[in-house]
């Protein structure tokens, strides 16, 4: 596997209930979410970006439309998929609020993405989940826009270099997974290898590659995307509702225990999508995380060896769809500005070295437990 960081898309944040970060990030090729374009606004009006319209008065009408009182104070936090804000709130703790980006997920996607939260809540899980109002309601609107409301966690980032932690967290991915094999997501979709890589290699060739680099960028990713069917239709696997983007950043560490944020990528998915983000380093190095992680997961789920030659081949389709993803959300007013970087000639040369490398795993031996 590859010893090197995943670029995250967005900054840790101890005080954030949705910190969004997914480095190359799971998000998802799917219908309502990268392949659905990112100019239509709630109300029909083509001229602005949709959240050009999400200006601080209207989040704190739409957070007192729910019967809080605001004292005025927003805060934003490091999210750009979606939006989120801490709310200062008259006489009790701040509040944190996620709007969802519009055309992204369907109404029932983000139900059942409640659902899940809720259901990991009653199994004593420590995940954030959203708050219900009076009427059950998890899911909220205010002038086209959806939102939810979290309660305000605090922690710090898990140190994965350390093999105590691993064991922690593999417990604890364990304990989601046992929950989430209990039923299958009927609206939120698989990981799957042509919406994470096929779809993603397409509109990057189409619309962004520099032509010096197309030939070797297209020959490669047929040759990435061969390699990967022929892995995944080799080893055997059933899907479960996984949490889909589980890396430090979405982890917030505390009282010596941690607790999960951001399911909003939650789908269908091998449980070894999982585990795989956590391993870094060496072969040596990540085959000790690996054992540490297997041991700790085993106490609630069994852990499936067999899945291990899809580790690579997940981190490939992840690092193809993360260009796909910024390429897609570029005419975001907040891309341009966080991601000064993309798009560039030294970018994408890069990008077709990173997915050389990928190529050159593909074909290495995994990983195995000891």
């Amino acid at each position: 596997m590859s010893n090197r960081a995943i670029p995250d898309d967005e900054v840790p944040d101890n005080e954030i209930v949705d910190n969004e970060i997914s480095g190359n990030k799971v998000s998802g090729n799917i219908a309502s979410d990268t392949d659905a374009p990112d100019v239509e606004t709630p109300d029909g009006d083509n001229s602005l970006h949709p959240y050009q319209k999400l200006t601080p008065e209207l989040v704190l009408d739409a957070i007192e439309s729910t019967g809080l009182i605001t004292d005025l104070r927003i805060y934003p936090l490091n999210s750009y998929e979606n939006r989120v804000y801490q709310i200062g709130i008259e006489g009790s703790e701040p509040i944190i609020a996620k709007f969802y980006r519009p055309q992204r997920w369907s109404d029932e996607q983000i139900l059942e993405e409640h659902e899940f939260c809720q259901q990991l809540v009653e199994a004593d899980v420590p995940v954030v989940a959203p708050q219900q109002n009076s009427a059950g309601e998890t899911l909220l609107d205010f002038q086209g826009f959806k939102f939810s409301l979290y309660e305000r966690r605090g922690g710090r980032a898990p140190d994965l270099g350390d093999l105590d932690s691993l064991h922690i967290l593999g417990r604890l991915v364990a304990r989601i997974h046992a929950v989430g094999a209990t039923q299958d997501f009927k609206h939120r979709p698989h990981l799957d290898i042509e919406s994470f890589g096929s779809n993603s290699h397409q509109f990057i060739s189409e619309n962004f590659i520099p032509m010096e680099l197309a030939t070797a960028y297209n020959s490669l990713c047929e040759d990435l995307l061969g390699a990967i069917k022929e892995l995944f239709a080799q080893v055997p696997y059933t899907a479960i509702r996984t949490h889909g983007d589980c890396h430090a950043g979405n982890i917030l560490w505390r009282d010596d225990s941690p607790h999960f944020v951001d399911l909003d990528d939650a789908r269908m998915a091998p449980a070894i999508q999982d585990i795989w983000m956590f391993l870094s380093g060496d072969r040596q190095q990540q085959t000790a995380q690996l054992s540490e992680l297997a041991d700790g997961y085993n106490q609630f789920y069994d852990f499936d060896p067999r899945q291990l030659p899809l580790a690579e081949a997940l981190r490939s389709l992840r690092i193809m769809h993360y260009s796909a993803w910024l390429a897609r959300r570029w005419q975001d007013p907040a891309f341009p500005h966080n991601f000064p970087w993309f798009n560039t000639v030294r970018y994408w040369s890069e990008h077709v070295l990173e997915l050389r490398e990928q190529w050159a795993l593909l074909n290495e031996p995994p990983l195995q437990v000891f």
